[in-house]
């Protein structure tokens, strides 16, 4: 399997194309990262250093590969976070260019906005950009429920408002949502007094929901874990539960190392063998 992924690039730690490639490529996916922005570190600190990458630049690099002959066997156009209305138009250039090469090859879209914690951090014409013309292209989206919420223009709390919420953002064109960080009101707590958190995917199957303790930390980077596995699993197999087993598996497993790390990146390498071997250790539960 081959991923074309744009998105951001930070020296230290791991966010965007930081946190997906790995991830991808010790699962056995090929990955032709490209980015679009350079910085030492992602923008949650205050402060960092770097580049932002034009657009033009950006679909130089997106040119040349196309030159090497590579859109042809490329399985999957994969983006997150966009910073620019530029780079939108530039990757729904290239989600044009590989499916002329290969009419088989699927566009991820990551629709990053923000969250219920702390809003929405993109700039104001980012989020029209993915409600109007982004996600209407994309077959695959991954939204956390905010994000839901905020393309469909709904309220999504319990998990049948969530299901309509995923109803009317499967009507604007993709055919697969998996919303992660689902919260419901009336979420059960665990007999250990712990808070439960919940993924939820959906496609022309039907609709599927998984369930782990809640692990109180925020983690930068973890969307971009999990959007890219989910993808990658989904894609081998065509199954929503099976990818959605596997990706909660080694999403939280890794989340679990980094806050018994007490450091605040993610432990990306150190968990690694839960990329490559996840445990399905959370029963996923149809629902629709």
């Amino acid at each position: 399997m081959k991923f074309l992924s744009i998105q951001s690039a930070v020296a230290y730690g791991h966010v965007g194309n930081s946190a997906a490639v790995f991830p991808l490529q010790r699962i056995g996916v090929e990955v032709m990262p490209v980015y679009t922005v350079n910085f030492s570190n992602h923008t949650g600190y205050g402060a960092w250093r770097g580049p932002l990458i034009s657009p033009d630049d950006v679909r130089d690099v997106i040119t040349g590969v196309e030159e090497r002959g590579a859109f042809a066997d490329t399985d999957v156009i994969l983006s997150g976070y966009q910073g620019s209305e530029g780079i939108g138009d530039v990757i729904l250039d290239a989600v044009a260019r590989v499916k002329a090469a290969n009419p088989d090859a699927v566009y991820s879209c990551d629709p990053v906005m923000g969250n219920a914690k702390s809003g929405c951090f993109v700039a104001p014409a980012i989020p029209i950009l993915l409600r109007e013309k982004v996600v209407p292209a994309a077959d695959i989206i991954t939204p956390n429920q905010f994000e839901l919420g905020f393309l469909t223009d709904t309220e999504p709390s319990d998990l049948d408002s969530t299901l309509a919420s995923v109803d009317a953002a499967r009507a604007m064109g993709p055919s697969t949502v998996l919303v992660t960080s689902v919260e419901r009101p009336d979420r059960p707590v665990l007999d250990d007094g712990r808070d439960t958190i919940e993924m939820l995917a959906v496609d022309d199957d039907g609709a599927w929901i998984v369930q782990t303790p809640h692990i109180p930390m925020k983690a930068n980077g973890s969307g971009d874990v999990t959007a890219a596995l989910f993808t990658a699993h989904y894609r081998a197999t065509g199954s929503a539960a099976d990818a959605l087993a596997k990706t909660v598996s080694s999403v939280y497993d890794l989340l679990q190392l980094t806050y018994d790390s007490g450091r605040r990146e993610l432990q990306l390498v150190e968990a690694q063998e839960f990329y490559a071997h996840p445990r399905e250790q959370f029963a996923v539960t149809r629902v629709r």
